[in-house]
Formats: C-alpha cells, structure tokens, sequence
C-alpha cells in the first residue's frame, strides 16, 4: 500500500513477531529517511497483530493480504498488484520480459551480477545501491530488474499458502469473489482510500514529466517541498497524508 503495508508470518511467540518488525522497520525507515534527507519517525502507529490459529483464520488472513489492493481501488483482480507477490508464484518475471543475458545492455548484466553477490553473502539492497543499478537503464530492463530482484529474494512460502485452498488457481478464485472484511486486522483508518494517493500519483507525474513515480526521491527537499504546495491544493488529502507520500515532514499547527 501506499502509505502501509501487511505481512504474514509464521512464529512460535510474540516476542519474536516483535523483534522481527522492529528490526524489520528501523532498516526501513533507515534507509528511507536517508534516501528522503529527513530526520525523525516514519510510522506513527505501532505496528498491529491478529494470531490466526485456525485453518479458516488462516485462510482468511491469506485472502484479506492478498485481496487488499482490490479492496483498495488499486486493481482489478489480486494478481494484477505486484507489491502482494501474488503472481510471483506461478513466475519469476510476472510483469516483464524473460531477460536474456547476451542481448542485455551491459549496465543491466553488471545490476544482475551485483545483485546476485548481494544476495549470496545475505545483504539487502539499500536505497542508495538501487538507484545506481536502476538509473542508467530503460524503462524495459527497469521492470526486468524489478522482477529480478523480487525473485531472488523472495521468501514467500507458496505451497503454504496454496494448500489452504488446493490450487493457485482456488486460491485466486477465493480472493475475486471476496469483499469487503477486514478479517479481523487491526488497521488504522485514515479516511482517506488508496485511490486518494492515485491521484497524488497521477497529478506528480503529470507536473513533472516523471515516468516513474520513484524518480520523485532523486530529488531535493526544497524541490519537494514545492511539490507539497502544488500537491496539497489539488486534492482532498490532508497535509500529513500529501507530506507523508512527499516523504517530507510538516508542522503540527
């Protein structure tokens, strides 16, 4: 999601859900208040959990993580979101072509080659690393590499998942004929839908002549902070939802 995100995760013990997102956001807020030049917090809740110790629950946890960017106006069908690693399970290359290494610029071959370095010696990709692999490339081998990297380090279990259901092909059926529950999922509401920071998309990339939305953290805070002006009187979002998409902070007054 935009300005959240979900995961499902087997442990034996609170604690250890607690110290596995705690590391898990200090990296992430880490690595986006550097890239983003800002000080201070990222997340402003907790984050919330609900134990599924049932088939059923546990099948409905699937179906509410899976089906949230349709719940959200963000597609149509659950395996049209890349960003719930749906349809990795059926491919390694799901929204790009197959990369095929002889007819791959040369810039692409040695993002290809890094990226398998860093994941053998169990390194993530900082922001820094991503926007040196990403930046000499096309659109094409961008999303090529996109694919890449979640494919390599993907660590969903999908047999795990799908024998919920019996099929892959169940399993998505479950989800398109599904709406509207929360499953029991502790959410902060903010009011405002995902389809809110669609048109935040639309409007940036339409000011700036941007063809990918990530290009927006090359920018300076003062740049970004222009677009926070241009942003705010053009939709319905509050200050902190336009500042938080922004990646910028913004007074409390």
């Amino acid at each position: 999601m935009f300005d959240h995100f979900h995961a499902s995760a087997k442990c034996g013990k609170k604690s250890s859900l607690s110290s596995f997102m705690n590391r898990l956001t200090n990296i992430y807020s880490h690595q986006s208040n550097q890239i983003c030049n800002r000080n201070g917090p990222l997340f402003h809740h907790n984050f919330g959990s609900a134990p599924k110790r049932t088939d059923k629950k546990e099948r409905d946890n699937i179906i509410y993580l899976g089906n949230n960017p349709v719940e959200r106006q963000l597609v149509k069908r659950a395996e049209e979101y890349r960003w719930n690693f749906l349809a990795y399970a059926k491919s390694d290359h799901p929204f790009s072509e197959p990369i095929i290494i002889r007819r791959a610029s040369w810039p692409m071959q040695k993002a290809i080659k890094e990226v398998k370095a860093f994941h053998e010696r169990g390194q993530y990709l900082s922001y820094k690393t991503l926007q040196r692999l990403f930046q000499p490339l096309g659109y094409k081998e961008r999303e090529q590499l996109t694919d890449f990297i979640i494919s390599t380090y993907n660590v969903i279990d999908y047999d795990e998942a799908i024998r919920h259901f019996g099929s892959y092909e169940a399993m998505l059926e479950a989800m398109h004929v599904t709406t509207g529950r929360e499953y029991e999922i502790k959410e902060v509401f903010t009011g405002w839908a995902d389809d809110g920071y669609s048109k935040l998309v639309q409007l940036l990339l339409r000011k700036t002549g941007l063809k990918d939305i990530h290009g927006m953290f090359y920018y300076s805070e003062k740049r970004r902070r222009q677009l926070f002006e241009y942003l705010k009187g053009r939709t319905s979002a509050t200050d902190r939802q336009v500042a938080n998409f922004l990646r910028i902070g913004v007074d409390k007054t």
